[in-house]
């Protein structure tokens, strides 16, 4: 009952003039990242003061609405189990991760993994074994590439930053530019909490990375130092040292 009647919400608050501007956007044409997605038309904004006046949904309501074929629905579906979960005890919350992995099918575009990976997956991660980390890292689903490396964005905002840089070197070689420009988002928000540690990286790995990755992580440097880095003049010579962040 309460998922028709957010939809039905929903359907009234869609702007077809907004709608159109998004599938452009999020790259809804044939061949692009999010080929055939439907939206409704509505902001996150919008959609953020509904997940606070639908918080009473249960979690298989919730994972209801995720599956809707709207990325609205879907985005709301996944801010009020982002609700649920900081509200939750232990069991309620490895249920929500549950649910979070088994429909990352419906987790698939960059908005909807970035607001939800680090609240969900990079929380329940926290005290627990890393390893589906690396699982989603090596995932042919490039969602679930992207959940694995901004997961870890919970991890960094604690003070700790093995496991993004870890999965940043199993994703050096990724294809898709919205992983460069994730990994890239990562190692900057590193840097910004100990830059030692994102430049130790960087100076193993900068000549692989790809350039989108490289301006990502490098973003906030000095201009003089930022330069040397594009024009692959860091004053270190990788051949001197090997990166000591086994896999």
């Amino acid at each position: 009952m309460i998922v028709a009647k957010i939809q039905k919400e929903l359907a009234k608050l869609a702007d077809p003039q907004t709608a159109l501007f998004s599938q452009r956007y999020f790259k809804t044409g044939p061949g692009e990242y999010a080929a055939g997605d439907l939206f409704r038309g509505i902001r996150v904004p919008v959609l953020r003061r509904l997940s606070k006046e639908y918080q009473s949904i249960t979690l298989p309501e919730a994972e209801q609405l995720l599956m809707s074929s709207f990325h609205e629905d879907r985005l709301l579906a996944l801010l009020l189990l982002v609700r649920l979960y900081y509200k939750g005890n232990e069991v309620t919350r490895s249920k929500i991760y549950d649910i979070y992995l088994k429909n990352t099918r419906f987790i698939n575009n960059w908005d909807l993994v970035d607001l939800s990976a680090e609240h969900i997956v990079g929380a329940f991660l926290w005290d627990k074994g890393r390893k589906p980390l690396y699982r989603l890292a090596r995932s042919r689903s490039l969602w679930e590439r992207r959940i694995a490396v901004m997961a870890t964005f919970h991890l960094v905002k604690r003070g700790e930053f093995r496991e993004t840089l870890k999965v940043a070197q199993v994703l050096l070689s990724d294809s898709e530019d919205l992983i460069h420009k994730a990994v890239g988002w990562m190692l900057r928000e590193v840097g910004k909490r100990d830059l030692k540690a994102e430049e130790d990286f960087l100076k193993v790995h900068y000549k692989r990375m790809p350039r989108v990755m490289l301006r990502y992580a490098i973003e906030r440097f000095p201009e003089e130092k930022r330069l040397q880095y594009l024009k692959g003049e860091s004053g270190y010579n990788g051949n001197q040292s090997k990166s000591r962040i086994k896999i």
